[in-house]
């Protein structure tokens, strides 16, 4: 018996590892055609919340057609397993040796995104998914024992290593092409060992006296009411979950990998909730967890900043643990003992959290014009508590009723707070847009285009202001540089050509003149419209100007050498980091649509990540020179310290004195790795 339940518990841990490292793989490896957007990050996690639910839904299929002795006997069940770890590892090679699709169209991101997965991963992230719940079944009629749930914290514990591990360890030292033949094979040893113990598990099961419904004929069935908390407490948890990490990484600290906080805490609460649900009594849960709603509440009602952001992270962590604690352990609690239900158990389990990712991911930003997602969780959450402490008397009744009255409250008083000097929010894909009126000295008209604390734009409207670049785009800084100084020498009639990779307000286009050209690149349709009406620097300027949609380095795929003058790169300011724009491939692709003398110019500016070891080591190996280039902040006319690094193969743009004595030479890293399609890694570079 303990051989066996070894056996089991290993294949358990495995499935689950595995499980979690295809995750983050798979999702990297769709970035050169979905863009960097952290969209396709979220798009992924829903994904993977409703292939959970399919391989739970299989799992529980399977162990209902074979509950009882006359249907054991029948192998036609076994043998669909049997196949579906067969297509699995075929799926699985395939995947592992097919090259990204470069054809999307990106008309409906959300659709290709799923079925870009389904089609990859689809089969062997069912055959994964499917196996906690369904050796635990089996397990159970072995021995004619209780299911052992406790078995599902060890499959969660396999899922914090392995998120553990892919970043500070996988990603940094394996490129992805080895990551997935590593993957396979392990894929591949995991199908074997599920083989074997199903073929055994059969024999064992058939050699069973009597079927699974006698041993269970005194059992009373499981209430709908339990049944639909079953379903609702993960939910919820589902929701914090997501709703969290967008709050952090777009709210208080735009972080690379900073999502592997709030993930980590789900897993650990997923866990204790497992495996020591006794660890903390309710009463203390309950009241902990009002408080830190409460103060939340609090925090969220404060302007941006007010508090630290090791304080901010902590606090909302904090706030993610109790409640996940407090919904998967009263979900644990109301589990039934039926070894038939056991299944059904997981399938609604999950079903609870492909739906609480499915409402944050997809359903909110199609609903809601701002973010109300914290606030939408955190009274999901308290209207819940309400059902489940309704049996503890009127006293924990009024605290949870008032907490819920709160969130509703909230909600109505953010909702008026942020239609104040708001012309326009926008949500959809790729985020939430903001364009934010305010007056400023001497009374003039200030509008600011920003995406949670990330701002892609503001503009001046006075006389002297209205034509002037702001922000990270001052005369002064690289890329003004870089326009004043690309052509000189160069008959003004023939006019200068210019690729800007993001388009935010457009503030780029103040630098065009008459003759010139100038084509922008932005993956997100809703910046456009934007741009165009309420900021007029596309509208003031002397270029012709043009307008890509989708993602840049898809379209300079397909396009033809436009034989820029300069090309900007202005994608890497907040978390979402959109790695393939930071290649050798995707050099050699700006290479290829340079003139001879032409200028690449990066916007590294970003306040957790040092990217210029990247750019200088991306500049040697394609050849070229590269500066880098920082300028000051100037608060009176809305301009930003910002950092450029400029590459060229010009024998002579960086030797003129108005560059010469505005740049320095680009800081080069041994340690840190050229990046390529196949190798890129955000750790090494991070600001610690």
């Amino acid at each position: 018996m303990l051989r066996s339940r070894l056996l089991f518990g290993c294949a358990i841990f495995l499935a689950s590892f595995l499980l979690f490292l295809v995750e983050p793989m798979a999702a990297k490896q769709l970035l050169p055609v979905f863009g960097g957007s952290a969209a396709v990050w979220i798009t992924c996690l829903v994904f993977f919340q409703t292939a959970l639910l399919c391989a739970y839904l299989y799992a529980h299929w399977l162990t209902q057609r074979s509950s009882s002795f006359r249907t054991f006997n029948n192998t036609s069940h076994w043998g669909v397993h049997f196949l579906l770890l067969l297509l699995a590892a075929a799926a699985a090679v395939l995947w592992t040796i097919r090259s990204v699709d470069q054809g999307s169209s990106l008309k409906h991101p959300f659709l290709e995104v799923f079925f870009a997965l389904a089609g990859s991963i689809g089969l062997p992230f069912i055959a994964l998914g499917a196996t906690s719940p369904l050796l635990q079944a089996w397990l159970a009629r072995i021995e004619s024992g209780e299911v052992q749930y406790k078995l599902f914290a060890l499959s969660n514990l396999a899922s914090l290593l392995a998120l553990g591990l892919y970043p500070t360890l996988i990603e940094p030292n394996v490129t992805l092409h080895a990551q997935r033949v590593a993957w396979c094979g392990g894929f591949a040893a995991f199908a074997l060992i599920s083989g074997v113990l199903a073929w055994k598990a059969r024999a064992a099961i058939q050699a069973s006296a009597a079927p699974i419904e006698s041993s269970e004929a005194g059992i009373p069935a499981t209430p709908w009411f339990q049944k639909l908390l079953w379903m609702l407490l993960p939910m919820a948890a589902s929701m914090q979950l997501s709703a969290v990490t967008s709050h952090l990484t777009e709210n208080i600290a735009p972080i690379p990998l900073l999502w592997v906080l709030p993930l980590g805490v789900y897993l650990i609460t997923l866990i204790l909730a497992f495996q020591f649900p006794n660890l903390l009594p309710r009463w203390i849960v309950t009241r902990l967890l009002v408080v830190l709603l409460a103060g939340l509440a609090y925090m969220l009602t404060q302007p941006d900043g007010s508090l630290p952001l090791r304080i901010s992270v902590i606090f909302f962590l904090s706030e993610l643990f109790m409640a996940c604690f407090f919904c998967h352990s009263e979900a644990y609690a109301l589990r039934h003992q039926r070894r038939s239900e056991a299944t059904l158990f997981y399938l609604i389990f999950a079903a609870g959290g492909a739906l609480g990712a499915f409402l944050v991911g997809v359903v909110f930003p199609l609903v809601f014009s701002f973010n109300y997602d914290l606030e939408l969780s955190f009274g999901v959450t308290s209207i819940l508590a309400v059902a489940v402490v309704w049996r503890g008397g009127w006293g924990q009744r009024l605290v949870w009723l008032s907490s819920s009255v709160l969130m509703i409250v909230l909600i109505f008083l953010l909702h008026r707070a942020l239609l104040r000097n708001t012309p326009v929010a926008i949500r959809n894909f790729y985020g939430s847009l903001r364009v934010k009126q305010t007056v400023g000295y001497p009374g003039a008209t200030i509008r600011t285009l920003s995406n949670g604390t990330i701002q892609h734009g503001t503009q001046i409207f006075t006389d002297e202001m209205r034509k002037t670049p702001t922000t990270y785009y001052a005369e002064n800084s690289g890329v003004g540089i870089a326009m004043h100084w690309c052509c000189q020498g160069q008959s003004a009639a023939t006019g200068r050509n210019i690729g800007v990779v993001g388009l935010g307000a457009g503030t780029l286009a103040a630098y065009g003149q008459a003759g010139d050209r100038m084509s922008f690149y932005e993956i997100n349709p809703a910046v456009e419209p934007i741009a165009r009406n309420l900021f007029t620097y596309i509208r003031d300027s002397g270029a012709r100007i043009s307008i890509i949609e989708g993602d840049a380095r898809t379209s300079l795929t397909q396009e033809t050498p436009q034989r820029f003058d300069v090309l900007v790169i202005d994608a890497f300011s907040g978390d979402a980091i959109p790695l393939h724009l930071l290649t050798t491939e995707a050099v050699e692709l700006y290479k290829r649509h340079l003139a001879p003398d032409g200028i690449l110019a990066f916007h590294i500016s970003n306040q957790h990540v040092d990217l210029e070891p990247v750019v200088a080591q991306l500049a040697k190996a394609a050849g070229m020179k590269a500066m880098r280039f920082s300028s000051p902040a100037n608060e009176e006319r809305g301009e930003f310290s910002a950092t450029w690094v400029l590459l060229s193969n010009s024998p002579t743009f960086f030797q003129q004195p108005e560059v010469f004595n505005h740049a320095k030479a680009s800081e080069f890293d041994p340690r840190v790795r050229v990046w390529t399609d196949d190798y890129s890694s955000l750790l090494p570079v991070l600001r610690w």
